[in-house]
């Protein structure tokens, strides 16, 4: 396993020597992470999540250099992440977010149950964006309140309050939905 002392050295081999294979150790490392962070973004649309961590790992290979090692190398990476998501939903057709209240409660009934990730998936369509992007660092991610603040590039009160609101609209559309759910 490579550690966070590893990570800049590998980040410094590929800055200063050009060395492919650190890089490519690194993309082992941090691959699977943020193919996750896109997938549940995405809602589960799997070839859009494989290029936009392809486009992430590009994006930090050609700007590496501008790393400077003031917060970790993963949370660098995932702001690179957030960006490259938030840059393909600028570029893509304009949409509306609609809070959960706006939301018919005729539309569960509506769509089919297949099963529970797909469950998971509609859940997090209840949420703005800043919400849904909390909730997936902080729970599936496991990054704390500070690393995420740095990520989203908002305060850490805000972060605080994307994810008091995102645990209370997910809890009210799960109790909707039938299941039990405890945040705590």
């Amino acid at each position: 396993m490579i550690s966070k002392t590893d990570d800049l050295l590998l980040v410094s081999q590929v800055v200063l020597f050009n060395s492919h294979k650190a890089f490519e150790q690194l993309v082992q490392k941090y691959q699977s992470p943020i193919r996750r962070f896109f997938l549940n973004l995405t809602f589960g649309d799997e070839p859009l999540s494989d290029d936009l961590a392809q486009e992430t790992f590009i994006k930090v290979y050609l700007h590496l250099q501008s790393f400077k090692g003031a917060a970790g190398f993963s949370t660098w990476l995932f702001r690179v992440a957030y960006n490259v998501y938030y840059d393909y939903i600028r570029s893509s057709k304009p949409y509306l977010e609609a809070d959960y209240e706006d939301v018919s409660p005729h539309a569960e009934a509506e769509r089919p149950q297949t099963d529970c990730k797909m469950d998971v998936y509609e859940s997090l369509k209840v949420l703005k964006s800043e919400e849904r992007t909390a909730v997936l660092l902080f729970y599936m991610e496991d990054l704390p309140v500070e690393k995420i603040s740095k990520v989203m590039n908002c305060p850490t009160g805000t972060v605080k309050s994307h994810l008091a609101r995102g645990r209370d609209k997910l809890a009210e559309y799960f109790k909707g939905t039938g299941y039990e759910v405890n945040f705590g």
